[in-house]
Parts: C-alpha cells; sequence; structure tokens
C-alpha cells in the first residue's frame, strides 16, 4: 500500500486509524527509529491496524527552546520517504506552533492520539516527553493509554556495538568528521540532497571541475574533505567521487559551499539534482598558498579515495 502523508490535522481527520502509531521526531530516521517503527508495523499487522507516524515541522525546540534548534539531519522530504520505506502506511507531519507547545499532555493525548487519529496502540522512545513543558512521561502515557483505551509501548535505546543510537550522537559524530560512525547508527551513509548550482568557476579553470551542491537550509553539514558517492536519484546513476564541505579558504571564501568532484565519467547529461553520501574523512579544509599548491592536493587527496574505491564498489554499505 502506498503511504499516505498529511500536513495539518484537519487533512488528515478521518484518514487516519484505527491505527498503531509511533511518535517522534525521527531526524536522520536512524537505527533507533526504524526498530521502533518495525515494532509498530508489527503490531499492526497483528491487529489488523493502520501502520502510522506522528511528527513534527519545525522541530518543537523551536518554540520550546529556540536557544537549542538542532541542526537537522535530514531534510523533512527525506525523513518522510525513509518513514514511508521503513512501512509507514498514513505519516502526518503536524505543524508545531506556539498553541500546540501550550497542549496538556492529556489534550495531546485526547484531541490528537485519540480523536484526531483514532490510535488503538502508541510506541514511543523510553525517553519519550509531550504536552507543554515536556510535562508528559512515558508513565503519563501509560496511565492515559489506561483510561483512553489504547495500549502503550515504550521501546528501550537501541544500541550499536555498546553505543546509544540517538540524533544527539549522530551529529557529534559528523560535526566531528566522524561520517563512518555516523552512518552505522543510521544504518546507511549519511548523506546531503539539493540542486546542482553553478559555483564560482574557479574550480573549472584553476584547480577540477566540481558539481555544487545546494543543500537544505538548516541541514547539518560535515567541514572538511570526504571520500563520498554521488548519486542521480532520476536516474539512479551512481559516480564515485570526493567532496569538499567548506568556505574555500585559499579563495578567501565566505560561504559554506558543497563541491563534489567526480571519479568517473559523467557518461551523459549532467545532473540537475543530486545527492552526496560521505562515506571517509580525508582532512580538514585548509588554507593554501594559492590555486596550484591547493590542485596537488586535491590530486593527492584524489589518490586516496581512488585506492579506497579499489577495495569497494560504490553502493555497498
Amino acid at each position: 500500500m502506498s503511504t499516505q502523508v498529511y500536513f495539518s490535522m484537519d487533512s488528515a481527520q478521518g484518514r487516519f486509524g484505527p491505527c498503531a502509531l509511533t511518535i517522534g521526531n525521527f531526524d536522520g530516521v536512524h537505527r533507533g527509529h526504524q526498530a521502533l517503527l518495525q515494532l509498530t508495523c508489527e503490531y499492526a499487522r497483528e491487529h489488523q491496524l493502520q501502520p502510522a507516524v506522528l511528527t513534527f515541522h519545525p522541530h518543537p525546540a523551536v518554540f520550546v527552546a529556540p536557544h537549542r534548534v538542532p541542526e537537522a539531519i535530514c531534510s523533512l522530504e527525506d525523513r518522510v520517504r525513509l518513514l514511508s520505506e521503513v512501512g509507514a502506511e498514513r505519516i502526518l507531519v503536524l505543524p508545531f506552533n506556539e498553541h500546540l507547545a501550550l497542549f496538556t499532555p492529556e489534550e495531546f493525548v485526547s484531541q490528537i492520539i485519540v480523536k484526531g487519529l483514532h490510535a488503538q496502540a502508541v510506541f514511543v522512545g523510553e525517553n519519550f516527553r509531550f504536552g507543554n513543558k515536556q510535562a508528559g512521561t512515558i508513565d503519563t502515557l501509560k496511565e492515559l493509554g489506561q483510561g483512553y483505551e489504547f495500549a502503550a509501548r515504550f521501546l528501550p535505546a537501541v544500541t550499536y556495538r555498546g553505543k546509544v543510537v540517538s540524533s544527539s550522537a549522530i551529529r557529534q559524530c559528523i560535526h566531528a568528521g566522524n561520517v563512518s560512525l555516523a552512518g552505522r547508527f543510521l544504518g546507511r551513509c549519511f548523506a546531503l540532497q539539493g540542486d546542482v548550482v553553478k559555483g564560482h568557476g574557479i574550480g573549472s579553470q584553476q584547480t577540477v571541475p566540481t558539481l555544487n551542491l545546494s543543500p537544505p537550509a538548516g541541514q547539518i553539514i560535515p567541514r572538511g574533505v570526504y571520500i563520498t558517492e554521488t548519486l542521480e536519484p532520476i536516474s539512479g546513476r551512481l559516480w564515485p567521487s570526493i567532496t569538499n564541505a567548506g568556505t574555500r579558504p585559499t579563495f578567501d571564501g565566505a560561504e559554506l559551499t558543497v563541491e563534489t568532484f567526480l571519479l568517473a565519467p559523467l557518461d551523459g547529461r549532467s545532473p540537475e539534482h543530486i545527492q552526496v553520501r560521505f562515506r571517509r574523512f580525508i582532512r580538514k579544509e585548509q588554507h593554501f598558498a594559492d590555486a596550484a599548491s591547493l590542485k596537488a592536493q586535491i590530486l593527492r587527496d584524489v589518490g586516496r579515495a581512488k585506492a579506497f574505491w579499489r577495495r569497494v564498489v560504490p553502493g555497498d554499505a
């Protein structure tokens, strides 16, 4: 069954339920999120319910803690796509606003979960908080579930090789350049996706020609030089690549750019939209004395990337 996605409570009314519902921000749709949704889907199949997701946009921190709004691991579009791929048949992206932030835990349950989405079971992580000032806990949800006659289920933290998988841990990995560990937490490569935009023309003239990616606003960007692979989603064309994300200090740049050099021929038209998947950190971005010195370093970086791709086939985990 194709996934139905709604972006307001009004549009979702009458189209949800009875359902097994999982709730969360699901930034990154990492291994923990996947396990939670898989548990929801299993329950839905056993009880002949719709497997459904309630998520939020923008991030609730915009209203409840504006000084702590996290950078997004993936765009809203990718979040919806990934949730659908895991098995969600209904997704409500609920606009989080000042009105919703004032709901008490019971108001949230009665108006959203019960009346709005007709949930017969609710699945959340053990650190789930909801309602005004995050007053609601998993114990609150369990108690309200008994009163409103829905099952409340909680999933303990998911770990990978002894480390707790979380969106905040993934962000820390990306900021540190450890995209390999971030990918293992995600269950896939961390990626940036967006339109190919015109660059400054310096690369094609003085260093090496690149595809310049315009990533979604507010998404976390791993700084430095990385071994990557580049996908054109519309055609499935996939190239081994090397990517620099930074401000181009050699040319006194100020704007953050994501520049990708393909290690294999285009063999056709230049892509207009790409996804760049980050595999390995090579080095930090640095200032070089001139374009020739930068080009020489890029060619050394390319050599490292080619050695990596001789061992790994693009697209393999």
